[in-house]
């Protein structure tokens, strides 16, 4: 009998592709960023592992840094008092003080704290910029969601997490407990952020209106 008869008849009869297992579909990257939203509030019955924190954190060696000076470090922080501490120096939700978020019972329990080797500057907050995004795209790929935080208090989460460089962002992460949905408007538009009925609203420009 000739070699390989038998899987040449098969894919005569079926098709070169019936014995062949499907490849998974992969989310592309416009689902991805779709889903990639700022969330305030989280699921407390999930635990992000370190393992998970981990993975966010290795997408850095992929992507582009100022000159490849690669001044970027990171300190993941799980569930736990480290976490607790990290609550106390956070403020989220700017444009809506008036709802205090989070709302008790949807803290964040895991973080990624962003350090730098240097004083800010302008190349450094472009690589802050591209980082918190892949990391976070990172975490939409595992199911989860992120919120981007600047506005917290630096010397008592350095001095809370024993860090030796000054930490310049906070990148919250968990299952998301919320919703959230983009409205599209036009350039002259309100372009702050809203909830309405426990849902998040964020206003959106057009492509054209984005577009010189």
């Amino acid at each position: 009998m000739a070699d390989n008869y038998l899987e040449k008849r098969y894919e005569e009869v079926f098709g070169k592709a019936a014995g062949q297992k499907k490849a998974p579909q992969r989310p592309s990257l416009d689902t991805l960023l779709l889903h990639n939203r700022s969330y305030r509030g989280y699921d407390k019955a999930y635990v992000v592992h370190r393992r998970q924190l981990d993975a966010m954190i290795a997408v850095n060696v992929k992507v582009a840094s100022s000159v490849n000076l690669q001044r970027l470090r990171f300190r993941p922080v799980v569930k736990g008092p480290e976490a607790d501490q990290v609550n106390k120096y956070i403020r989220m939700g700017r444009g809506l003080p008036h709802l205090q978020l989070p709302f008790p019972g949807t803290e964040p329990e895991a973080f990624i704290v962003v350090c730098s080797t240097v004083p800010e500057n302008p190349g450094i907050l472009i690589d802050l910029g591209i980082s918190l995004q892949a990391m976070s795209l990172k975490a939409v790929e595992m199911g989860l969601g992120c919120l981007i935080i600047r506005n917290f208090d630096r010397e008592p989460i350095r001095d809370a997490l024993g860090l030796p460089l000054e930490p310049i962002a906070v990148l919250a992460v968990g299952r998301p407990a919320e919703t959230v949905k983009l409205v599209p408007v036009h350039a002259g538009d309100d372009l702050g952020y809203y909830r309405r009925e426990g849902v998040h609203y964020v206003p959106k420009l057009s492509p054209e209106d984005l577009t010189l």
